[in-house]
């Protein structure tokens, strides 16, 4: 077991971990923190697949973004910092056959494929290709989408501003 199959697993557990802490955690507060741990640990494990323009969106758009308001959004209010979520204990037998299926499934096709790490190449980086591809293959569709959106905002401004004067 080299360093890289080290840091997979420390990712793999943080997520899962972060994870569970988030369904299972009552104070909606400590779920969102943990949410956030738990989308920092699949940038990792983006990072270590080589897709590191979706790791950097991940962080950008998910941590940055959806769950700092989120983040926001609950602080705010303080009726619902208060709020203890329910979960029953009912679900907990299904839940845990789902979970022995999907690992048996998950177990059989990794005996099926027989993984080895010294044989995947993986790639270093997936932004350079990407960004090249943008500017000479795709740079029509690419501008075409720029304009959409600048119009899309445009159009939402304006909405907000007709709404605000009335």
């Amino acid at each position: 077991m080299d360093l890289y199959d080290i840091i997979f697993y420390l990712f793999a557990l943080l997520t899962l971990v972060s994870a569970y802490f988030v369904v299972t955690n009552k104070n909606i507060v400590h779920s969102a923190f943990f949410l956030l741990f738990t989308l920092f640990g699949i940038a990792g494990l983006y990072v270590l697949l080589g897709a590191d323009f979706l790791a950097v969106v991940q962080i950008m758009v998910y941590v940055g973004g959806i769950l700092i308001l989120l983040l926001f959004g609950v602080m705010i209010t303080n009726k619902i910092t208060n709020v203890s979520i329910k979960t029953g204990t009912i679900h907990i037998i299904p839940a845990a056959i789902v979970i022995g299926l999907f690992a048996g499934a998950l177990a059989s096709i990794m005996v099926k494929t027989q993984w080895q790490t010294e044989s995947a190449k993986i790639p270093f980086t997936t932004s350079y290709a990407l960004g090249k591809s943008l500017i000479t293959e795709y740079v029509l569709i690419f501008e075409i989408l720029g304009i959409l959106l600048l119009i899309a905002l445009i159009g939402a401004a304006s909405i907000a501003r007709r709404e605000e004067k009335e």
